[in-house]
């Protein structure tokens, strides 16, 4: 369920390849008007500044999230009849905060899969072995998100897959694929389900994440999407969980929180060639450059790459961090071990050691998602890294963010791209990131609680 997309298609179903809803195309010039234009006024040289990196920002690829509208009144026929709240359910009084249905016994639950469509068959998909996972990769390659102009398209490497669908405690009855029961019997659709703790409003709640809802391009017209949710619920409840959390880049029935992306331009040069983004009006290419020009090299003493042994301080400095934010994930050692360590091309992670005492005091992660271009005869991919958990304790957020930065330039990342979570919007202004267009809405499943805002949400889904 996670970044499930609405569609009207008469049944109201997740839209199948929008696991995470590509930016929309890069916006067109607009057509020149006859009469002369006035010339612009003189501007001083820092209100130009500013207004130019506006229009610079303003024009950068969206984000990939869409629009945030919804319709209250619109129904949506599959989702109407799952335990989640309507839309139009106000929900402000603080004290609810439970389940929706009650936790099912075992021989409520239904035993057997549900029946799927003529032609298709389930397929349980052990994610260790090499050969399935390079299904999976070529499945999501070529099937799951791109922008509505075909420019761009995500390219989850199989080194990314095996980390976030192996973490301690995952479950290989939760990687579900279907497969054409006859034939070749290619994998044609995939959803996966991770266990995970997450705390709401305090309560503790055992969950999956729940992603990479994904239909084949040629199978859209089946029906497998809705097929697909009911079955992972299936057995995810059979599994004694009962709450899932989402995100979706609609409005579905209903968000416990709307947040927003942001993005901040490493490569200028290379975003504007491809199309991410544009040059602003009296913006040069030499100027756009020096405008986002970072330091060579980190500047926080004591800033390094996390090891194996800051585990144990980062796991205590981080589970702290997130106690202040109303919807977060409970992580212990082992966890924070999988998730943050960094991974050669999958996440990087960086302490700050406090050079007289040794101990941890700071941390910054972000995660590497590239997208292939197509079609560009310059270049093939796009390099994004996504900003993960970051807890700054002896420096301010914006100077650790701004070293983040720096690592991320380093590693060859052509933009940077945040959520205005946790406590985000401390450096979002400062360090030059600029707005994206739409919302990414956060779910939960079978539980109700009051909304919330941005900066209350405390976890980061991949």
């Amino acid at each position: 369920m996670a970044e499930l997309v609405d569609r009207d298609d008469g049944a109201d179903t997740p839209h199948e390849n929008e696991g995470r809803a590509p930016p929309p195309p890069v916006p067109r010039n607009k057509k020149k008007g006859k009469g002369k234009k006035k010339a612009a006024p003189t501007l001083t040289s820092e209100a130009q500044r500013r207004e130019e990196l506006q229009q610079l920002v303003a024009r950068m690829r969206r984000s990939r999230v869409q629009d945030d509208g919804g319709d209250k009144r619109k129904p949506h026929k599959f989702w109407d009849t799952q335990p989640v709240p309507k839309l139009d359910e106000a929900i402000e009084d603080a004290q609810i905060n439970d389940v929706i249905e009650p936790n099912k016994s075992q021989s409520d639950i239904r035993q057997e899969p549900y029946a799927m469509p003529e032609g298709f068959a389930w397929s349980d998909l052990d994610v260790t072995d090499e050969s399935v996972l390079k299904e999976i990769y070529t499945l999501l390659n070529e099937n799951y998100v791109e922008d509505d102009d075909a420019m761009f398209r995500f390219d989850y490497s199989m080194r990314f897959l095996t980390w976030a669908l192996t973490p301690p405690g995952y479950r290989a009855e939760f990687h579900l694929g279907v497969r054409a029961a006859r034939g070749k019997k290619g994998l044609m659709a995939f959803i996966t389900g991770v266990p995970a703790w997450c705390v709401v409003r305090g309560k503790r709640v055992k969950c999956v994440e729940i992603n990479y809802l994904c239909v084949h391009k040629r199978l859209r017209t089946k029906r497998l999407a809705p097929v697909l949710i009911k079955e992972i619920t299936r057995r995810v409840n059979l599994a004694g969980i009962f709450q899932a959390v989402y995100t979706a880049g609609v409005v579905l029935p209903k968000p416990v929180a709307s947040c927003r992306y942001f993005h901040r331009s490493l490569d200028p040069k290379k975003l504007i060639e491809i199309g991410f983004s544009r040059l602003a009006p009296r913006m040069t290419m030499a100027r756009t450059i020096k405008l986002y020009k970072l330091p060579e090299t980190p500047t926080i003493p004591g800033f390094r790459a996390m090891q194996p042994g800051d585990v144990k301080e980062c796991t205590t400095l981080l589970t702290s961090y997130l106690e202040k934010f109303k919807l977060h994930p409970h992580l212990d050692e082992s966890e924070v071990a999988h998730w943050i360590l960094p991974r050669e091309g999958v996440v990087d992670a960086f302490v700050v050691e406090d050079p007289e005492t040794g101990a941890i005091t700071d941390l910054c992660s972000f995660y590497h998602l590239p997208s292939t271009v197509i079609g560009h005869e310059k270049h093939n991919t796009l390099n994004a890294a996504y900003s993960f958990y970051n807890v700054a304790t002896s420096v301010p957020l914006q100077e650790l963010m701004r070293d983040a930065l720096i690592c991320a330039r380093n590693v060859q990342m052509d933009v940077f791209n945040a959520l205005n979570v946790m406590e985000n919007d401390q450096f979002l202004k400062d360090l030059k990131f600029g707005i994206g267009d739409g919302h990414l809405q956060y779910y939960l499943y079978n539980w109700k609680c009051a909304e919330m805002r941005a900066e209350d949400v405390g976890l980061v889904l991949l």
